[in-house]
């Protein structure tokens, strides 16, 4: 077996709030959606870059208040596209991480908390 990606399964409840945090805040692009009829449930995947979340509403699938921790590089790049967006939930810094390098920590309108860390 080889390892080839590892994808966050985080809960959602509202499809709006989802699309408005994960692809105009922070710039992910939708790969996916899945819906078994409609006004069913939605399950989507947004991707930016090699980076991959499954944004599901189904209540079995995640429980909220994830917590997920992604490596990157361009850190503070990233952090100054968020600071200067017209999003109006989140201002988040750019902060010393506990295990060295930075942090920008955001947490989605579910309560999943997502940290984006540069070593």
């Amino acid at each position: 077996m080889e390892h080839r990606a590892t994808i966050p399964m985080l809960r959602s409840f509202d499809e709006d709030k989802a699309r408005g945090f994960y692809c105009g805040f922070l710039g992910f692009s939708v790969d996916f959606e899945h819906r078994f009829a409609p006004g069913m449930p939605l399950f989507m995947s947004v991707s930016r870059g090699t980076i991959t979340f499954w944004i599901t509403e189904h209540h079995g699938d995640a429980t909220p208040g994830a917590h997920v921790a992604v490596k990157v590089t361009g850190l503070a790049a990233f952090h100054r596209a968020l600071s200067a967006s017209d999003y109006p939930n989140m201002r988040p810094g750019l902060d010393d991480h506990i295990g060295g390098g930075k942090v920008v920590a955001v947490t989605d309108p579910f309560g999943n908390r997502i940290d984006f860390i540069e070593d």
